[in-house]
């Protein structure tokens, strides 16, 4: 086994102990990128992450910097110095930032080592990572790329699922880090809105955009929280309240309340999936947690997509009116301005993204705000409220994160099915109401992975961890990547 395959405080202590260099596990990294069939990049970088690591190996090891010379990647819609940043898009084809987004600063300052770009579905606007400009990204779990790893933070979960790097950044919208993680076998978190600040994150929907992103492990998630969160001058959306030791979360469960949501169980049909998250309910219990069941009005979960789709489409395309061949992008030939941003966006988008535009745009027409924007805003404070009103009671909302296993290429649609208004799409609430939410690995279903999912309270990062921990406890999922774990049904 490599030490890629373990965890960010396994291969600290390897560093430490002399077993490896940084420059050897560099160039492992970059090497396993090179040999990734998966489409997961959009750049890889060489001379500057090796130079890096060669002069990191003259330096002592700090024994409280787990990070020190540890390989990562981030999704290309974080600015990145003098790094092609292209948000899988041809518009921005070209584009090279003169600053950092603030994560990949406060990582670089832990002297992490970024070695590659990761693609994304267009500028984050999707869920299956199949419409970045370079194609679908497939699953690393199905050799035979006959399914897919999700999106829109495809690239990022591929490189962390495939033992390419420990962790990875990615950005979740609606639920583009949490249900990659599902498809994956990763522990997929994403904070408190404002918790992570997301100056240099390309925009797509700033009310439902959140910085998160992958790793193997909840101790490792936990670790990466404390370096990531905390007040950003640059972000005026950066919360200011105060940021915990979240390595300190309480590994103990007894005690701690758990709400299913009946109705998202209910639109689920894959009786496996059912029983196996049963199976984990039950080992909480006897653990000591406290479950119950509790209704939501099926007719508020089928309304969440909707919402989303309206609101999303709508800042998207207010968000991305920049993005005209002029400021950014290839120039297109034009007799007029006007001629010259209608040719770029014609040609620099796909149909996909000029879809929502056209939508957003529609919503955003002051004949139509009234009927769709202002009552998918009023829409979604209703459904936030009524989640809220059940964290009041409850420490946790636990579900399946997905009703099924990662889906096959040919399978995916926008059907208006309850199982994919439903289950498909209610993991979005928790960016409507800003909660923190986490995707932990339980089982195997013919070869791949799938998981639960938890959120909580606002703020509650700890209590979160706490939660995850106990699953990851239950069912001994930690470390997974496709080179280390050997498949046994179920578990």
């Amino acid at each position: 086994m490599s030490y890629l395959d373990l965890s960010i405080k396994e291969i600290h202590e390897a560093l430490l102990n002399k077993k490896i260099t940084v420059t050897s596990l560099v160039k492992e990294a970059i090497d396993r990128a090179k040999n990734n069939k998966d489409n997961a990049f959009e750049i890889i970088l060489e001379d500057e992450p090796l130079k890096k690591a060669q002069e990191l190996d003259n330096l002592e090891i700090p024994v409280d910097n787990l990070l020190f010379g540890i390989p990562f990647v981030a999704k290309d819609n974080f600015s990145t110095k003098g790094i092609q940043s292209t948000g899988s898009s041809n518009i921005l084809n070209g584009y090279v930032p003169l600053f950092n987004a603030t994560v990949i600063d406060k990582l670089l300052e832990k002297n992490a080592i970024l070695i590659a770009k990761t693609t994304l579905d267009e500028l984050a606007m999707g869920g299956t990572g199949t419409s970045g400009h370079k194609g679908i990204t497939y699953n690393p779990y199905d050799k035979k790329h006959e399914h897919l790893i999700g999106g829109s933070s495809c690239g990022s979960a591929v490189a962390t699922s495939d033992g390419i790097v420990p962790f990875a950044l990615g950005s979740d919208t609606g639920d583009s880090i949490r249900k990659p993680a599902n498809n994956a076998g990763l522990v997929g978190f994403k904070p408190t809105w404002g918790r992570i600040s997301r100056f240099g994150l390309f925009p797509f929907a700033p009310s439902l955009d959140h910085v998160g992103y992958f790793t193997r492990t909840i101790d490792d998630s936990a670790y990466l929280l404390n370096i990531l969160a905390g007040h950003d001058n640059f972000d005026s959306t950066s919360s200011l309240v105060k940021v915990d030791d979240y390595t300190k979360f309480d590994r103990e469960i007894k005690g701690k309340k758990f709400a299913i949501i009946k109705e998202v169980q209910d639109s689920i049909n894959d009786k496996f999936l059912l029983n196996r998250f049963n199976e984990i309910i039950k080992e909480l219990s006897k653990k000591g947690a406290i479950i119950e069941y509790v209704s939501v009005d099926k007719r508020l979960l089928e309304s969440i997509y909707p919402t989303y789709f309206v609101i999303s489409c709508a800042e998207a395309t207010s968000n991305n009116a920049n993005l005209d061949g002029i400021k950014f992008g290839p120039y297109y030939q034009g007799k007029t301005y006007q001629e010259v941003m209608f040719n770029a966006r014609t040609n620099g988008f796909s149909n996909l993204i000029k879809r929502r535009f056209v939508i957003g745009s529609y919503a955003l027409m002051r004949e139509n705000q009234h009927d769709l924007f202002l009552r998918a805003q009023k829409a979604r404070r209703i459904i936030t409220n009524k989640f809220n009103e059940i964290l009041e009671k409850y420490d946790f909302i636990i579900n399946l994160a997905s009703p099924n296993v990662a889906p096959k290429v040919n399978e995916v649609s926008d059907k208006l099915s309850n199982t994919y208004l439903i289950a498909d799409n209610y993991l979005a609430f928790a960016n409507f109401g800003g909660q923190p939410s986490i995707t932990v690995p339980i089982g195997f279903k013919e070869s791949l992975p799938f998981g639960l999912n938890i959120t909580s309270k606002i703020f509650n990062e700890l209590k979160l961890f706490s939660a995850a921990y106990a699953i990851e406890e239950i069912t001994g999922l930690k470390n997974l990547s496709t080179r280390n774990y050997v498949y046994k049904e179920g578990k």
